[in-house]
């Protein structure tokens, strides 16, 4: 009987309840049979199957039968019909024989009933939980996978059911709300958990300032952290390191570190993580160029936190951002002396700040040492280098950063190498700008439309005109459409081939395809025009786009000068 409890409430399959019920119906035909014995020896009969009676025909076919066939017999006449017996034997006592069995086996199947009951308790408590927890689960998957809908409607579900989820699965469809920005629809929610349940706590309010501040909604972020102050609800330092960072970015520096003050005097407990608020105040400091507040912050952590890497890297950064890379090398001097090594990050940091000072050297020193303090460089690594050996014009050594990323199985994304088909197109390398396009696609890469509008740049570059709408062609069978930039380069190329009315049809067409003219393509009209003569229409051009309210700089009218001095 134990054994059939475990099996039930262990939740075991079909064959489990099989088994069940074949021990049940052969305890039951135990019972029959024992029954059958006592009447075979207590009425002096012999006792038979089932299938034996059924043949030999003991057993009649209905119950008017069986009245028809033993009406006329007497109490007497029972007894007289008795076989394998002793007369003498009292009937009585078998009868109380017969009563005490009949009592056992009732007994016997009280107990399974019961046993049965307790097990199925047990079998639909279990299933219970399990069910829950699988509805949680694939409430949260919904609400990873994005598919609010599904997951709002399996809510109403279960709690029509009388079954609330619990806090972590709101926090989950939360999240998702306030990912997909629908902050209404994340304030409705709070509301229902208010007043159904559960009841929201700190991931809760966690979540919603989060999703006030990725909106730039700071204000409704600081009402809702006061809110859940008033609620009971104690923020931690999540809490603050996301309204910190929130106001750095708004530029509220000052109201970020009266915050911090606050985090602070608040309690202990949230001490030991100050260290991640600091840091993004001072970031904060860093990035509207107060070097003066952020060293001051330095110093307080460095007294009353352990500074790590991170602090370090953003300190850093900030001294790479503001060209102070004197100081920059000192802090990292600094970072080695008190035995924190650098990692890929800093020498990132420190190399995309001596690319903006163009000292290429120094940064390519620092690429070829971080191996040898055991720092592997990254794509960010060879991004940086490269887009600044491209800004230089040093394509040759960009190049060969490209093949050394390719040599480490690091395959570049189509930035990178859109800036070397760029560079190649800006000095008319045609030849080398294919062949970096044929090795972007045999790397698998697929080329973006500034990929095509480079290439387009260098057929124009190399007076390639026909080469230049070939590549147009290219893209549209690519699935990539033409932007303002690809018409600008082939009217251009148009005007400087002599095809000055195929340049005028790519206007009319870019207009046809919904994409505005800008300076640049009024330019090249205006400049088209003049070298065919037609002053009077470079005025006219002229005019619109000074009426159109264009920021004209200083070249429509320097073409037009020169068209002016020629004619003259």
């Amino acid at each position: 009987m134990a054994e059939l409890q475990c099996a039930i409430v262990c939740g075991e399959s079909s064959p489990s309840y099989i088994t069940l019920f074949r021990t049940l119906n052969r305890t039951l035909d135990s019972i029959k049979d024992n029954i059958a014995i006592s009447f075979a020896n207590i009425l002096g009969c012999q006792a038979h199957s089932d299938d034996n009676f059924r043949s030999e025909e003991v057993v009649p076919s209905s119950f008017e039968e069986l009245v028809e066939k033993y009406k006329h017999l007497s109490a007497r006449d029972w007894f007289s019909k008795k076989r394998n017996a002793s007369n003498d034997q009292d009937p009585q006592a078998e009868f109380n024989v017969l009563d005490t069995m009949l009592k056992d086996n009732l007994e016997r199947l009280k107990t399974m009933r019961e046993s049965i009951s307790v097990a199925k308790i047990g079998f639909l408590g279990c299933t219970l939980k399990i069910n829950y927890l699988e509805h949680m689960d694939i409430l949260r998957d919904l609400c990873v996978d994005g598919k609010l809908g599904s997951a709002f409607w399996l809510r109403r579900k279960l709690m029509k059911k009388g079954i609330i989820p619990d806090v972590w699965a709101h926090n989950c469809l939360l999240n998702a709300l306030c990912k997909a920005g629908d902050l209404e629809k994340a304030s409705w929610l709070i509301r229902e958990m208010l007043e159904m349940g559960p009841s929201p706590n700190c991931v809760t309010y966690n979540t919603f300032i989060k999703g006030y501040c990725l909106l730039d909604k700071v204000d409704k972020a600081l009402y809702l952290f006061t809110t859940m102050v008033n609620s009971g609800i104690r923020p931690n330092s999540i809490t603050y390191n996301i309204l910190v960072h929130a106001l750095c970015k708004k530029g509220l520096v000052e109201d970020a570190n009266k915050l911090l003050e606050e985090m602070l005097d608040d309690d202990d407990e949230i001490t030991d993580s100050g260290i991640v608020i600091s840091t993004t105040l001072m970031h904060g400091h860093l990035k509207n160029g107060n070097m003066i507040q952020a060293l001051s912050l330095w110093v307080d952590m460095q007294r009353n936190t352990q500074v790590d890497v991170i602090a370090y890297n953003v300190l850093i950064r900030g001294f790479c951002l503001n060209q102070q890379m004197d100081l920059a090398y000192g802090y990292l001097s600094e970072m080695t002396k008190r035995g924190i090594l650098p990692d890929v990050f800093t020498c990132n940091t420190l190399i995309s700040g001596l690319c903006k000072e163009r000292k290429f050297e120094d940064a390519c020193y620092i690429h070829d040492i971080m191996p040898r303090m055991g720092i592997i460089p990254d794509k960010v690594t060879y991004k940086i280098i490269i887009q600044g050996l491209c800004i230089e014009g040093d394509v040759v050594k960009a190049r060969e950063f490209l093949w050394s990323m390719l040599e480490k199985s690091m395959v570049p994304e189509p930035l990178v190498w859109n800036s070397i088909i760029d560079c190649y197109a800006r000095y008319g390398d045609l030849s080398n700008a294919v062949s970096v396009k044929d090795q972007m696609l045999a790397f698998g890469v697929k080329p973006s439309v500034y990929t095509y509008n480079a290439m387009i740049h260098a057929q124009v570059k190399g007076g390639s005109f026909i080469g230049a709408l070939s590549v147009e062609r290219e893209m549209l069978l690519s699935g990539l459409f033409p932007d303002v930039v690809t018409y600008n380069m082939l009217i251009g190329g148009a005007c400087n081939s002599g095809h000055f009315e195929f340049a005028i049809e790519l206007y009319h067409k870019m207009l046809k395809i919904g994409l505005d003219p800008d300076i640049f393509t009024y330019t090249e009209l205006i400049r088209g025009n003049c070298m065919r003569g037609n002053i009077k229409e470079a005025e006219k051009i002229l005019a619109k786009i000074q009426a159109s309210g264009f920021p004209v700089n200083h070249i429509p009218f320097k073409i037009k000068r020169l068209a002016f001095t020629r004619s003259g």
